[in-house]
């Protein structure tokens, strides 16, 4: 049986050798040493990193996620523990996630034979990308699951707190950036060119029209730019300039529909200008959706163990567990994590008591859902 030192061994491990997405080789070693260690079945997927073991046998079957990437963010918190990778760090709590499933997986390989069905675990890279569910899926860790349940950690909320709601729980997260070609010129004869600059300020101004003015005020549209650049001399008007931000919403036919909108408006005011605006449009992971009787699940046996339950409203936020969902039902909650700091800051620094209530919440939430899904 092992302990909670043995879990915050794990964790701290981790977390002083983070690796970015689709980089995760080491940690992907760590972890298949582990299981292995507890004689847990690993399955041969083709995977280039990230590992996916399975406890239990037969029928039915039901799988838990765990993400392992870290952030290229420069740690702030002096912990024996900190960061040995320069740049690196693990500023949104993979760690943290990765070492309550592995503490999972060591629970229920020892109950394994009174378990009644297969409990599938992966440990998924690469979800900073919002690539690594993907991965997955295509490797087929999915394949004959029948229900799927995750966990990320909230840094605002503090120990021994539980969130999450049936329907939209993340937003679809998606990115563009419009390039924009006007006329370079001397910045004391304006005249002569055409203003990429100007061009660029009116779009930023008009881009604000579309959630307002275009999409009903009762939907929730969310779009920001996040970067303008143009030039590299204070005297000439550049070329060309280049925005990027990104668009969030829950609402599948507002983020069909608007790449035609920003499109169509970047290129209608460049065009009065005389100059031209071109999109590229970046899909990213789509809205998380709970199935909402799975979602109730979790928050009942959450607050039969202690947890203070709250039913959230739909977070801006993505997350690419959303795209597990899209092909088996399920659930993804939120777990407070008591940190001073938020997710992706230099100073994350969660308290470690999140992970020894999370391992008893899921090992007990993984053992009722194969009973429920036994009779459906």
């Amino acid at each position: 049986m092992f302990s909670p030192d043995q879990l915050i061994a794990w964790r701290r491990e981790l977390h002083q050798h983070p690796e970015l997405s689709s980089q995760e080789f080491e940690t992907t070693q760590r972890l298949t040493r582990w299981l292995r260690q507890a004689d847990i079945r690993l399955l041969p997927l083709p995977l280039k990193t990230g590992v996916v073991a399975e406890t239990g046998y037969g029928e039915p079957l039901i799988a838990l996620r765990a993400d392992i990437d870290a952030l290229p963010v420069d740690e702030a918190v002096d912990h024996p523990w900190r960061s040995q990778q320069a740049g690196v760090m693990h500023a949104c709590g993979h760690d943290l996630h990765a070492t309550v499933m592995l503490g999972v997986a060591h629970r229920l390989r020892q109950q394994e034979s009174q378990l009644p069905g297969r409990v599938r675990i992966l440990f998924q890279p690469a979800e900073e990308t919002f690539n690594g569910a993907q991965q997955m899926i295509e490797a087929g860790a999915l394949e004959g699951v029948q229900a799927i349940f995750g966990m990320h950690n909230a840094p605002d909320l503090p120990l021994g707190a539980l969130r999450t709601r049936g329907g939209a729980l993340y937003a679809n997260v998606d990115r563009f950036r419009i390039r924009i070609q006007g006329k370079g010129a001397h910045a004391a004869r304006p005249h002569e060119g055409i203003d990429s600059i100007v061009i660029g300020s009116h779009i930023v101004t008009a881009l604000q029209t579309l959630p307002s003015r275009v999409f009903s005020s009762l939907e929730s549209v969310v779009l920001s730019v996040t970067r303008f650049t143009a030039g590299n001399s204070w005297n000439v008007l550049p070329q060309s300039a280049e925005l990027e931000g990104t668009v969030r919403t829950h609402n599948d036919v507002i983020r069909e529909v608007m790449p035609h909108k920003i499109r169509q408006l970047a290129g209608r005011i460049a065009a009065g200008f005389g100059a031209d605006a071109e999109l590229e449009w970046i899909a990213g992971p789509p809205a998380l959706v709970n199935t909402p009787a799975w979602a109730d699940f979790a928050l009942a046996l959450a607050q039969a163990r202690g947890f203070r339950i709250e039913r959230t409203t739909p977070q801006m936020g993505g997350e690419d567990f959303a795209f597990y969902l899209r092909h088996v039902p399920g659930a993804f909650v939120t777990i407070g994590s008591a940190s001073p700091f938020g997710l992706h800051h230099p100073g994350f620094d969660p308290d470690e008591g999140i992970i020894a209530p999370a391992v008893d919440y899921f090992t007990e939430l993984a053992t009722r859902a194969l009973a429920i899904v036994a009779r459906l």
